[in-house]
């Protein structure tokens, strides 16, 4: 391309254009004229040599070049946030708030919460707590913590480490019912279920054992009160393993049927990809990267 920065504008056009839907709406996101706009997407696509949307009187979609160059283009301008964050960190301390949304399920987050805020003591954490789905730019969030992935193409993502689900219960249960050696021997079992946000009760998926009706002895909407009961002795529970890891090494709890759970996860850092990333987003992002590489672990 011959003028790199006259490229980089229309790259940002291009962007802007599908994210908002149309070339006004992008345009307004820049400070830009709808006109500017089309023109940096015209000279965009004459370089190329390839349409990069479909135009109709009310629609604008993309092209399969479009889609292509989506890909490419999101990542170059992430990049050049990253650069410009950086550069930014350097010139002055970071400073503000920072608000974070975390899994009902957090613990094991306090110790890196609070070394990041050591590190960092002019960034003033707003945390939530919840699990439900949050609408990351609405709601105003600078970083989310969930498990499972986003498809929203407005929002950055970094995986955080990935897990596995166990079956676990206290030795105090198993002292008074015994422990269960094969998956059908659960049906005798007192066992706590997590009730989804849709009503329906989440699945313990036993491999070999598709068809196995586990009993719904207790049920709760979030996970931290079935971790109370089954650390109290109240029966078996099925958890994240990054959860229970901990109570596992300490002889409190005590892993059942192991290797024989099927369902697997990612825990993700999620953010707005936004125009200009702040520099204190991505020193959290990084730091929670680095703690997870040791923490966040089947």
């Amino acid at each position: 391309m011959v003028n790199s920065v006259e490229s980089i504008t229309a790259i940002r056009a291009f962007v802007a254009a599908d994210e908002a839907g149309g070339f006004k709406q992008g345009g307004t996101s820049l400070g830009l004229t709808s006109s500017a706009v089309s023109k940096a997407i015209a000279r965009l696509e004459d370089q190329l040599s390839v349409p990069l949307f479909h135009r109709t009187t009310r629609t604008l979609s993309l092209t399969e070049p479009g889609a292509l160059l989506l890909v490419r283009a999101k990542r170059i301008l992430f990049e050049l946030e990253e650069a410009e964050a950086e550069l930014q960190s350097s010139a002055s301390e970071l400073r503000g708030g920072l608000r974070v949304g975390l899994p009902l399920s957090a613990d094991i987050f306090g110790k890196p919460l609070a070394d990041f805020s050591q590190r960092y003591p002019c960034v003033q954490l707003e945390l939530e707590f919840s699990d439900r789905m949050v609408d990351v730019i609405a709601e105003g969030f600078d970083v989310v913590i969930r498990t499972g992935g986003q498809s929203d193409s407005r929002l950055m993502q970094q995986k955080l480490g990935a897990f596995t689900w166990c079956l676990a219960a206290s030795p105090r249960y198993l002292e008074r019912a015994g422990t269960p050696r094969e998956p059908e021997e659960l049906i005798n079992h007192v066992c706590l279920r997590q009730r989804l946000s849709t009503g329906r009760i989440a699945p313990w998926p036993l491999l070999n054992d598709k068809d196995l009706s586990v009993p719904v002895s207790h049920s709760a909407d979030i996970i931290d009160p079935i971790l109370d009961m089954v650390l109290a002795g109240a029966g078996i529970a099925s958890f994240p393993t990054f959860i229970v890891n901990r109570h596992f090494a300490e002889g409190r709890l005590i892993e059942l049927l192991p290797g024989q759970m099927q369902r697997d996860g990612v825990m993700n850092l999620i953010w707005p990809s936004g125009r200009y990333q702040s520099p204190k987003t991505r020193a959290f992002v990084d730091f929670m990267r680095h703690w997870a590489e040791s923490e966040i672990r089947p």
